[in-house]
């Protein structure tokens, strides 16, 4: 691709980059309340005068993943890097990228090791970017992260007494156009995996930063002689949840500031005093900022604007947009600025059109763009006469509309393969479901009655074959990846089978035909696909398991015969309450602060349930069968000991969690003793289940399902009663309960309807009596149903 660059005088020299890594939006701009001295402040003084007396600002919108290397490489590179770089850890580059820092003339970069290196080896050349980096062994996540800020700073202060030496090197590297610095802050994000975002070591690193940045300016402007021609950027890469994790696009991880002064950055006038200037929304409303117009850009817009502040070429692969209300720039500047940017934007755009045009057998283009007068080449005729005729703002607009076509036209490059990729996957799965739904008819539901296999079938086949053959060749002629051909394996191989089944289906066609009333499995179908359908909907809306925990506390015991409810009262009125309680965590925000009261009321709950267990044990806990009664009470009297065990463990953790959570508010270090016994009680409690089950061989893998769902249920409640911070062992506490009431209630209705012995309530029924005999097996029917969709919404 050609490089686009602007041949006008940039308004500044050099462009100063401040990243703090994982500072979120609100925590810098809205005041803080010190608790302590009972007054409000700003954590941030200087970069908060900064964006009212000279800055403009706004917040950056990040993209998924919210993570460190992405976030640089969109800032700093302007494009939004595929996931599959996860592969080397975020921090190496699976392919090579275009930068600012590479389009500069020099580069200097302080600070970790987990970032710097990238856009050190991504370099065109080498020595273009100097690193200054602490050792990896410095990131301590135990301790204060703000030494890791202060030896970027005290690093800096070195470089430039370096600097200061006159006719050196680096004297005079530091007095050309065109340079960059970058300093790489990772002290907040640190404190914030450490402490939390609301802690003090958090909001302290904020102030920290703030100072630390002051300071760095004023040696700036001090070594440059005050001389005007230095442009400062402040962002961060991505925020952080009150969790103290990022990753996804929670709004508190994909919101960070954006702050930038000095040449060529227009300066932000404030609005009368009660109005609000433009860009404001609820969001920003608790920073007392409504005076001064917020302008929010894509965190990719970052690294166009830092291209035109100094003047470099546009990083080759940025997909930003540049921010023109950032701009102090003559218009004619500004409007050469956006033609840049847009060239470099339509520059990919051809390449990505060239691609498909050249691979693919049926192309079809961006129609968009392929209109009469809407063609790249009109739009730059017109964007040029503008220019020419300084009709600057037209021409700025024509711009921003060039861009805007050739980003949609990438992104339907990007999902040229979708429609196609998505009807195959879908037909696979469609097919899957086929094939699975026709094995349970013909082994569960159907009578055996003749073949099932079509006499056609090797004709299926050869069709089969040659469909595969047919999608083969065309991905072959267009090159495409080798998992192409497994998407298409996949439904050819299911849809064949099923087709072969052509017998079974007309069987299946005929006992619905015989139905009396037909309608009832097509209801029950129905009712089916829209509770699936329900169940996508809860991963965008966590209430709906809320709504569907109350239906189903509710109808499930209205829907039993009258003698079902009276036979078993207490137990619809447990399965009532059960459902209750837990239909209310999904109400509950996900992100919550530290509440050791509720964890101590988990754990207290989940081990009070434990002991209840150990004392009904006698009645599930079974001996191994064929041994003699000494071994079989031996048996028995360990079964039962390992409840107890498992119950002790929990009680354990259920102190040892809030310990650690009150040392650490401390900020002291856990004693060795505190380490070492959370760690042997989370490894006993994970082994005992698989330590007990190698000690009694057989006769522990052929147990009362109540005694292993006893024994499952426990070992898992002490890791998590040890990691959990707030609800989440309440939620295991209610949501097992629930689980086993399903269980219970489920084998209650089998004996009531008397379907042989399989899953009689007897009070004492071992796992290997569930499983089917080899003839007489059960066969299924329309309420079976009711269990697999059961089972599927309690498993999502």
């Amino acid at each position: 691709m050609t490089p686009h660059k602007v041949a006008l005088k940039a308004p500044a020299k050099r462009l100063v980059l401040f990243v703090a890594d994982g500072l979120r939006a609100d925590k810098i701009y809205e005041p803080y309340h010190n608790a302590t001295s009972g007054q409000t402040e700003e954590l941030a003084p200087f970069l908060l005068d900064k964006l009212r007396t000279r800055a403009s600002w706004g917040v950056s919108h990040t993209r998924v993943p919210t993570e460190s290397r992405p976030g640089h490489v969109a800032a700093i590179a302007g494009f939004y890097e595929d996931v599959s770089a996860v592969t080397k850890g975020w921090k190496m580059n699976p392919v090579e990228f275009d930068s600012v820092f590479n389009e500069s003339r020099h580069t200097w970069s302080f600070g970790s090791p987990d970032i710097l290196p990238m856009f050190a080896h991504g370099a065109s050349d080498s020595a273009r970017v100097d690193t200054f980096m602490y050792s990896a062994e410095f990131e301590d996540f135990s301790g204060n992260g703000d030494r890791l800020d202060t030896w970027v700073f005290d690093e800096a202060e070195r470089f430039f007494g370096r600097a200061a030496v006159p006719g050196s090197e680096l004297n005079t590297m530091m007095h050309q156009d065109q340079i960059v610095f970058f300093f790489h802050l990772l002290g907040i994000d640190t404190n914030g995996h450490g402490f939390k975002p609301y802690s003090q070591e958090y909001l302290g690193n904020i102030k920290h930063v703030d100072r630390g940045i002051q300071r760095l300016v004023e040696q700036f402007e001090s070594f440059y002689g005050d001389d005007g021609q230095t442009a400062y950027v402040f962002t961060a890469d991505h925020g952080m949840n009150d969790r103290g994790a990022h990753g996804d696009g929670h709004p508190d991880n994909t919101r960070t500031p954006l702050i930038a002064w000095g040449a060529g950055v227009a300066r932000t006038e404030a609005v009368a005093a009660g109005q609000t200037a433009p860009g404001h929304d609820g969001f920003s409303q608790p920073w007392n900022l409504e005076r001064y117009e917020r302008k929010d850009v894509n965190q990719a817009d970052i690294a166009a604007l830092m291209t035109a502040l100094v003047g470099l070429n546009y990083p080759l692969n940025s997909v930003g947009t540049l921010p023109l209300s950032y701009l102090n720039t003559s218009q004619e500047y500004r409007a050469h600025s956006a033609l840049a940017n847009a060239q470099q934007v339509l520059e990919q755009y051809r390449v990505k059109h060239d691609e498909k045009q050249h691979t693919e057998m049926f192309f079809k283009p961006y129609a968009p763009m392929h209109q009469p007068t809407n063609t790249p080449e009109h739009m730059l005729a017109r964007i040029r006469q503008a220019i020419g005729a300084q009709e600057y703002g037209a021409a700025e607009a024509e711009c921003l509309r060039l861009i805007a076509l050739c980003l949609e036209g990438l992104r339907y490059f990007q999902r040229y393969d979708w429609l196609l990729l998505r009807s195959i996957v879908s037909a696979g799965y469609l097919g899957w479901i086929m094939f699975s739904l026709l094995y349970i008819f013909r082994s569960y539901v159907l009578p055996q009655s003749g073949p099932c296999r079509s006499r056609r079938a090797g004709a299926v086949a050869l069709v089969g074959l040659l469909v595969f053959a047919a999608f083969a060749a065309m991905f072959y002629r267009q090159g495409s990846p080798a998992m192409y051909y497994a998407y298409t394996a996949f439904p050819v191989y299911f849809w064949t089978d099923v087709l072969q089944q052509g017998p079974l289906l007309q069987q299946i066609a005929g006992s619905y035909a015989r139905l009396s009333v037909r309608w009832r499995p097509v209801a029950f179908i129905g009712v089916y696909v829209a509770i699936l359908e329900a169940l996508v909907y809860a991963y965008f809306d966590r209430r709906v398991y809320s709504a569907a925990f109350a239906l189903l506390a509710v109808l499930w015991p209205l829907t039993v015969s009258p003698r079902f409810r009276r036979q078993h009262t207490g137990l619809l009125a447990l399965w009532t309450a059960c459902c209750l309680l837990t239909s209310v965590f999904t109400l509950l925000p996900v992100e919550r602060n530290d509440h050791l009261g509720l964890v101590i009321a988990g754990g207290a709950l989940i081990t009070l349930s434990g002991l209840a267990a150990w004392h009904y044990s006698p009645t599930f806990t079974l001996a191994p069968p064929g041994v003699a009664a000494k071994e079989a009470q031996h048996a028995v009297a360990l079964d039962r000991l390992m409840i107890l065990v498992e119950t002790l463990l929990v009680g354990v953790a259920t102190v040892l969690g809030p310990l650690t959570s009150k040392e650490t508010e401390r900020r002291g270090h856990l004693p060795r003793l505190h380490q070492l016994s959370c760690w042997a009680v989370l490894i006993i409690a994970t082994l005992l289940p698989f330590v007990h089950g190698a000690v009694l061989g057989r006769g522990a893998r052929d147990q009362h399902y109540l005694y292993r769902l006893v024994t499952i249920y426990l070992a898992f409640a002490t890791p998590f009663v040890l990691l959990t911070v707030s609800y989440e062992s309440l939620f295991y506490f209610a949501y097992s309960s629930v689980l086993l009431l399903w269980l219970t209630i489920e084998r209650a209705l089998y004996h009531e309807q008397a379907e042989q012995q399989l899953l009689a309530p007897t009070p004492k029924t071992r796992l290997s009596h569930l499983a089917p005999a080899a003839s007489g097996s059960r066969r299924l029917g329309i309420n079976d149903m009711r269990t697999g969709i059961m089972f599927l919404f309690f498993v999502n």
